[in-house]
């Protein structure tokens, strides 16, 4: 039995206690209920998935966003698009894809950071770099493998409602290490992000930190390409974190933020999807940016405000 099969039969003892308050007609069944005696297995894997997708996205994306690297999760999805055709097509692992992709998306990570140290390439150009290359070179070898691109929707825009038990196994468990080994280099990750010369000079080993950065990156979007998709992927990993510094003081403060943000955004998209009929990953991504368009409007209403209040006394 996996990690994620365990956390499920945790979680959804103490998720059947809010049932009686839980509205729609579907969306009960995410957190317990039956269906002619049988529990909803596969809701319930979708929304234990996307809360760990959740809270470990949404710690991952502040950090890149005061590193000012958030292509970097556009750019990661996209490379694993072409690591996930590699992997099924020349690899023959079309059941499986997962563990391939995630070892090919990690090395393009590795050599992503390694031009930027090194200087080869400033800025956000190894990252458009390797996003347009992979993507490219999936799809020619789809072409050339004769394998249908419908074959592939569900990695390009995501299908929460399709987890297996050993993909929830694999993306819990993979998250969970993400988050226990970012805990772990969290204070010497600020430092080289406040002052990388200070950094090194205290003895900090940037670039091996920055090489497993590169590679906790790597893993959680390889984890959350099958549940948001490829295309989707700066929906959680960037959105609440962003919404989060709208309304935050300190950095504490916009960790919690973030997780709240991302929480909401996964229950109410997973709530509304469930009642319309549409895509899990796409609902979340709507409901995201929805809530970062109103807490910006209203940010900026206050400022206007605050200023027309002052300007008249």
């Amino acid at each position: 039995m996996g990690l994620g099969v365990v956390l499920m039969e945790l979680l959804i003892p103490v998720f059947e206690l809010f049932l009686p308050i839980i509205p729609g007609d579907v969306f009960p069944y995410f957190f317990g209920g039956t269906v002619r005696g049988y529990p909803v297995l596969s809701l319930q894997r979708a929304l234990i998935a996307a809360i760990a997708m959740a809270i470990v996205a949404g710690y991952l994306g502040n950090f890149l966003l005061l590193q000012n690297l958030a292509l970097i999760g556009d750019g990661l999805a996209h490379v694993s698009f072409g690591a996930v055709a590699i992997a099924w097509v020349i690899l023959g692992a079309s059941e499986q894809p997962l563990p391939y992709t995630l070892a090919i998306t990690s090395i393009c990570a590795i050599l992503i950071h390694e031009l930027q140290y090194r200087g080869i390439l400033t800025g956000d150009a190894s990252i458009a770099i390797f996003m347009t290359g992979m993507l490219g070179l999936g799809l020619v070898i789809l072409r050339i493998g004769e394998v249908p691109l419908l074959d592939f929707e569900d990695y390009l825009f995501g299908d929460i409602y399709t987890i297996t038990e050993w993909q929830l196994d694999f993306i819990v468990t993979a998250l969970l290490i993400s988050m226990i080994i970012l805990a772990l280099i969290r204070p010497a990750l600020l430092a080289m992000i406040i002052d990388p010369v200070s950094a090194r000079v205290q003895g900090i080993p940037t670039r091996a930190i920055g090489l497993v950065f590169s590679v906790i990156s790597a893993v959680v979007i390889v984890s959350m390409v099958k549940i948001i998709g490829a295309l989707l992927v700066t929906a959680l990993l960037v959105t609440p974190a962003a919404t989060a510094q709208l309304i935050s003081r300190s950095f504490k403060s916009c960790l919690l933020w973030t997780h709240f943000f991302g929480l909401i955004s996964v229950l109410i998209g997973l709530f509304l999807s469930a009642e319309m009929g549409t895509g899990g990953g796409s609902m979340i991504a709507v409901v995201a940016a929805a809530i970062f368009a109103i807490i910006a409007i209203g940010k900026s209403s206050m400022s206007t405000y605050s200023k027309l209040k002052h300007g008249q006394n």
